[in-house]
């Protein structure tokens, strides 16, 4: 099987052939990511995340790629799950659907994914639409083969596959393009996972677990996840410096997730949740892995936040940091907005914006622009953020 391959859907007026669409929504991605749980991996995960306070937002991230496709309805022919797996959302935004798996119960399963998963490839649909993190992709891998092309919607807390777009708007731009007849390159992209268990102790242990064939549009499909901590420790500890600089007495800061902050903390000698958000002041930690809702009580004028980057991808909001909710990035406010990351880092990026996706499309404009990245002690670089053209 080729690399690359070139596939033009050819879906115009001309040749009155509709685009085949299968859309599967895991409802419960990413609901444990704004109470601290990192994830919806588990048994009975799920259900303590919403007793806890957090709130489904899977549809809503499907609904912002969807809606993209309103002026093409007529031209697409939609395949979905009964309920929350689809169905309803289809309802809502007024698309003619077929229903074509029902759950065999009320609470889906990763078991209802990858059935209908195989449903739609037998009906052999132009594109699965998938929406949901890096678990769901490794059930979409488990049923399809790689000649299925799917494109998935990021709704999980860990989202480190490369099959996935950079955000759900930019998931409906790809669906435009394909729509409308463009010629679209596909070509094959890892499946990767990590444990969850591990990963709530603070180890990253990530796993290949294959390949699927995506639309590769490299303005809006993201790259695998590059992990590990920089190996230029003189550049951290500069990093590291200029912050601790910064820092005021009384000051309230909440440390974002990521190797960089990690190493941050480290050098104030305080203990750090190295996928977790922990909140300091004075040198002093005064909560550790904290919730979203947790961390609106420490927030007031004077508070600043502490984020780098996702390497080889470039998300500040979004990705492992779901504790870092609109409500939360609102009352903080851009200003107070400390982003940090090594010139290497950014490099990497190859000249590609940083990425926020709060799920807030109101706020996402207003993060977009230029903002200072700290790359060094007394040494900043302006780079911008969000995609324009999107």
């Amino acid at each position: 099987m080729p690399d690359n391959k070139s596939v033009n859907t050819n879906i115009n007026q001309q040749s009155r052939v509709n685009f085949r669409l299968g859309l599967i929504i895991n409802p419960i991605a990413g609901v444990g990511g704004s109470v601290g749980l990192k994830g919806s991996d588990g048994d009975n995960t799920a259900e303590l995340a919403k007793s806890l306070g957090a709130e489904q937002k899977a549809n809503d991230r499907a609904s912002i790629a969807l809606s993209m496709l309103s002026e093409y309805i007529e031209h697409v022919d939609m395949f979905t799950v009964a309920g929350e797996m689809g169905q309803s959302l289809c309802e809502q935004l007024q698309f003619a659907h077929n229903v074509v798996y029902t759950p065999t119960s009320a609470v889906t399963t990763h078991q209802d994914t990858e059935n209908a998963a195989k449903v739609l490839a037998d009906l052999k649909v132009d594109l699965i639409l998938f929406v949901g993190g890096d678990g769901t992709a490794r059930n979409i891998c488990a049923a399809v083969e790689d000649n299925v092309t799917v494109l998935g919607v990021p709704a999980g807390c860990k989202i480190h596959s490369g099959v996935y777009a950079i955000t759900p708007k930019a998931a409906g731009r790809v669906l435009q393009l394909l729509v409308t007849g463009e010629l679209v390159t596909v070509s094959d992209a890892d499946v990767m996972d990590i444990d969850e268990e591990k990963f709530r102790q603070g180890i990253v242990k990530a796993r290949r677990y294959g390949e699927l064939s995506v639309p590769s549009e490299l303005r809006f499909i993201q790259n695998v996840k590059m992990g590990g901590k920089e190996s230029d420790e003189l550049v951290l500890n500069d990093i590291a410096a200029h912050v601790i600089e910064l820092m005021e007495p009384e000051q309230t800061y909440i440390m974002g997730s990521g190797s960089t902050v990690a190493y941050l903390m480290e050098e104030l000698s305080l203990p750090n949740t190295l996928l977790g958000v922990d909140v300091i002041q004075d040198h002093n930690l005064l909560k550790q892995d904290v919730t979203a809702s947790e961390l609106l009580t420490f927030i007031d004028d004077n508070t600043k936040l502490v984020i780098t980057l996702i390497g080889g991808q470039g998300h500040i909001f979004g990705r492992g940091n779901q504790q870092l909710s609109p409500e939360v990035i609102k009352r903080i406010g851009k200003d107070n907005i400390l982003v940090i990351a090594t010139k290497t880092k950014l490099k990497a990026l190859n000249g590609r914006p940083l990425i926020v996706d709060t799920g807030d499309v109101s706020l996402d404009k207003s993060l977009s622009g230029h903002i200072k990245v700290i790359t060094g002690y007394h040494d900043q670089v302006l780079y911008p953020v969000g995609y324009e053209e999107l």
